[in-house]
């Protein structure tokens, strides 16, 4: 399996991105990973990194924006899963055995759990996600987002997905909301599962997109276009399925 993540190595996130390796050190299952470094210099990557065989990059030449490093970083995976992540956060423990292990022995097309918040004293917050744990059919994971302004149904981060899946239901082109599109469309496409376990850390610090001024902004348009996404690919999909039963 591979992750993905994006990073414009900046001073404020080097430790964070050191201890989102160091999560990844601790997974008992093969994995590597592809860092998009959206002009980022890459000399700058911290040494443990610069280190493991198990880390490619890819150095963009300017900054593009954390969805379109995101996706021109897919071109690099070469493994049958994938999972997106960012720069700032933690894999726990398990993360990585656990939904391997369930997307292996079903068959389904992707695994989730829940998050944790991780906060500054390290101290940690539940985020149980309103899609329920179980077995759920392309496209049911929309059911739980009535309203483009509540709750998104399905931590994007905490997706392990079928990188066939991943390719077709990429990163959307927003500048924020980019990973609310990619949740909603890996599983309008295949059925999936999730686990009743914590699988990610989302680190709370100053630093966080979600806590710049300018984040309020544009929240609401982005949410709205990728529900209106993801209603709209479930609609086509399941129309698509009615017609060929004639």
């Amino acid at each position: 399996m591979t992750v993905v993540i994006a990073s414009r190595l900046r001073e404020d996130r080097l430790d964070y991105l050191t201890a989102m390796h160091a999560s990844l050190t601790r997974q008992s299952v093969p994995w590597e990973a592809v860092i998009a470094l959206d002009g980022a210099d890459p000399s700058r990557l911290p040494a443990p990194l610069a280190a493991d065989p198990r880390i490619r990059t890819l150095a963009l030449p300017r900054p593009v924006g954390a969805a379109c490093a995101r996706n021109l970083a897919l071109t690099q995976v070469r493994t049958k899963y994938l999972n997106w992540a960012d720069d700032d956060d933690e894999f726990t423990d398990d993360a990585m055995t656990a939904r391997l292990s369930t997307l292996e022995s079903t068959g389904v097309g992707w695994c989730a759990g829940w998050s944790e918040d991780l906060y500054p004293d390290g101290s940690t917050t539940l985020w149980r996600c309103p899609t329920p744990p179980g077995r759920h059919e392309a496209g049911d994971v929309m059911n739980y987002w009535p309203r483009p302004q509540d709750t998104i149904p399905i931590g994007p981060t905490t997706i392990l997905a079928r990188t066939d899946l991943v390719r077709a239901a990429p990163m959307g082109g927003l500048v924020q909301g980019e990973d609310y599109m990619a949740a909603v469309g890996v599983t309008a496409l295949a059925p999936g599962i999730m686990l009743r376990l914590p699988v990610y850390r989302y680190r709370k610090h100053p630093g966080q997109m979600t806590q710049q001024a300018s984040y309020d902004q544009l929240e609401a348009a982005a949410r709205e276009h990728a529900h209106g996404y993801g209603l709209s690919l479930r609609a086509a999909l399941r129309s698509r399925e009615a017609l060929a039963r004639g």
